[in-house]
């Protein structure tokens, strides 16, 4: 299905409209007599409806059609809302996008069981009191709709015709808007019309006739049956102010031009190639400065200028392409708003989700491969972290547990916050549990950070009992190999009986970074630069005394240091000035010891080949300025072995 098919573009909408159904649903669930959402509930279905007949998928449209029926008479107050109409309508919609993949036999059987328990829903609500408001005896309205109506597609006579049937109907056009025929444009529309409408019509029945064009239009209307007082008018939509009395776009707010929509739907695909080119152009100009830069004779000076502008305008177009790339965090926590709705449903807990700092951007990148750890620590917080609503009230707490979602930037990373209010973690049964597991040694002095650290070993599971979310020891572990796959950090911080807060770490970019560009032997290798915390002398004198233990004072603290040289294997002049360079991620430091710091440097970031995928210490690798290879280093990889080397110095200590 190509991009340009119609019925693939039919496909993102629909999932659009399927999101903002969801959304509506789960805000409805907190306010079931919202009758905006109520609306935007409807109007999504009708829409789906509508689209799917149109472009083929006759069991999506089916199927929707039963669900709009049901929001049509909550629209129309003739039944109430309620949290299980939402419940089951979640499932449907759920059913809906399974049908944009699947409409075989057993999907349909599916749906068919849905429909059952929505027809369930609806006969028990019949049961409750109309609070339908009488059918009225007539209605009288001036209806204008925009000028770029007729080149549209829109066409007033089938508006007119269903006006028509719902009652008796007398219709006169309205003309005094129509301009001078020197001004008039063919394809324009200006054109009113005033229809006096008798009969028992509600006032949904003619909301159904505009839904279509209800936002763009305008819409005078007023009850012939004496209800309303003499001379009121309900207005919608107001025109834009002008001689053409045009309606104000919804995009800018200004009147409406002709011109195309301020956004433009781009495959990903099309920004990842474009990413990639942008950076095979950086790696050019690395090349031109450095060429500019050792050149000599009389065109040095300009090809250093040309140099200098090239620079100039790459790191502006490499600007402008990050930025394309982000997408706020809102588009991810969205998810999670059904997430922990149903998981509220299954265990019987009363939870709210609250998000913080939702128009933090991150690069489209992260953002997917975070869903899934997300997801992991959200559930693990609703089923085990968060107390039922007996044991919280017996605890002081509110009856209803708070899960916070929050996300800001830090230089160049963003952090998110996964917090709780529940009973927190037991740092005395992780403990049990490690030395259970032989992870740690029976009155091993342990820190509460490194404690809580012990819940991503794999298998590592507190959880007393096993249920259909958590507690059978995976999903932490995954968690912490996805972030060390992101180059990211993940930290635990819990007080018992109040709660549990973990925060993620990662980078805004997976594509270019800054990054220390380094020398060890003849090799060179680049650090990422957010990962490091500063860069020290190491003497010979300091190096001689550092032989067997490698570690060093840094500030009255002990840091773990490594000789890149002996752990790559390279051989270098023992007489070369060496460099520490500490590098942390939060509470661990580890330095490294390198030949030469060369500077910083801007780093297009290459994937490493599969035949390479064991050699962990590297997290891919750049192209230098002059067409040389330098691997980029994986601090996370680093942090482990420098610890881990610590703890072997340690025992032996």
């Amino acid at each position: 299905m190509s991009a340009n098919d119609p019925a693939a573009a039919f496909l993102t909408e629909a999932g659009e409209l399927l999101d903002g159904v969801e959304q509506a649903l789960l805000d409805l669930d907190h306010r079931l007599d919202d009758r905006d959402l109520i609306d935007t509930v409807f109007r999504g279905l009708h829409t789906l409806k509508g689209s799917g007949a149109m472009f083929g998928f006759e069991q999506l449209a089916s199927f929707t059609h039963h669900c709009e029926t049901a929001f049509d008479r909550v629209r129309k107050q003739l039944t109430p809302a309620s949290r299980d109409l939402v419940a089951v309508v979640l499932a449907a919609q759920d059913h809906m996008r399974t049908l944009l993949e699947d409409s075989s036999d057993d999907t349909v059987a599916a749906g068919a069981a849905i429909l059952e328990q929505l027809r369930g829903v609806m006969d028990r609500a019949s049961e409750v009191t109309e609070r339908a408001s009488p059918p009225q005896n007539g209605w009288h309205l001036n209806f204008w709709l925009p000028v770029e109506a007729m080149a549209n597609g829109t066409n007033p006579l089938v508006l007119l015709d269903e006006l028509r049937a719902l009652g008796e109907c007398r219709v006169t056009a309205l003309t005094d808007r129509v301009p001078p025929l020197d001004e008039l444009a063919a394809t324009d529309w200006h054109i009113g019309w005033s229809v006096e409408l008798r009969g028992d019509i509600s006032r949904g029945d003619i909301d159904d006739v505009f839904i279509f064009v209800s936002d763009d239009m305008e819409l005078h209307l007023q009850s012939l049956s004496g209800t309303d007082k003499p001379g009121a008018i309900e207005v919608e939509n107001e025109p834009a102010a002008g001689g053409d009395q045009r309606v104000k776009a919804a995009n800018d707010g200004g009147p409406t031009t002709g011109k195309t929509a301020d956004t433009v739907r781009v495959p990903a695909e099309r920004l990842d190639l474009l990413m990639d080119r942008v950076g095979e152009l950086v790696i050019v100009q690395s090349r031109l400065s450095q060429l500019a830069q050792g050149g000599t004779g009389a065109a040095t000076p300009t090809l250093h200028s040309i140099s200098e502008d090239i620079e100039r305008l790459a790191g502006e177009l490499r600007d402008t392409m990050m930025v394309l790339r982000m997408v706020p965090v809102a588009s991810l926590f969205g998810r999670f708003r059904r997430l922990v709705h149903d998981l509220a449903r299954d265990t019987g807990k009363s939870i709210e989700l609250v998000t913080e700092g939702e128009t933090t951007e991150v690069d489209k990148t992260v953002i997917e491969r975070l869903a899934d750890p997300l997801i992991h620590l959200i559930r693990n917080s609703c089923d085990h972290g968060l107390e039922g609503a007996g044991e919280r009230e017996a605890a002081g707490k509110p009856p209803t547990g708070q899960i916070k979602l929050s996300a800001r930037q830090a230089g160049g990373e963003v952090i998110i916050d996964i917090r709780d209010d529940g009973r927190g973690i037991d740092l005395e049964r992780v403990r049990a549990k490690a030395e259970a597991q032989e992870l740690v040694a029976p009155g091993q002095t342990l820190s509460d950070h490194d404690t809580l650290q012990l819940i991503f070993h794999p298998g590592f599971s507190t959880a007393q009992q096993v249920t259909s979310l958590s507690g059978r020891g995976v999903g932490m572990d995954v968690v912490k190999r996805t972030m060390e796959s992101l180059r990211g950090t993940i930290d635990v911080a819990s007080v018992a009986g109040r709660g549990s807060t973990i925060s993620l770490r990662i980078p805004l970019t997976l594509a270019i970074i800054d990054g220390l560009l380094i020398r060890v032997g003849t090799a060179r290798y680049v650090i990422p630069l957010s990962a490091v915390e500063e860069c020290i002398e190491l003497s010979t004198d300091e190096d001689r005394r550092s032989e067997g233990r490698s570690l060093i004072t840094l500030r009255d603290q002990l840091v773990p240091f490594m000789r890149l040289r002996e752990l790559f294997a390279s051989q270098t002049s023992p007489d070369l000035h060496q460099k520490i360079v500490i590098i942390s991620t939060g509470a661990e430091r580890v330095g490294l010891v390198v030949d030469q710091i060369i500077g910083s440097h801007q780093t297009v970031i290459k994937p490493m080949s599969p035949v390479h995928g064991d050699v962990t210490i590297f997290a891919g690798a750049t192209i230098l300025g002059d067409g040389s290879v330098a691997l980029i280093l994986d601090v996370a990889q680093l942090l482990s072995l420098g610890q881990q080397q610590e703890e072997r110095l340690r025992a032996v200590a």
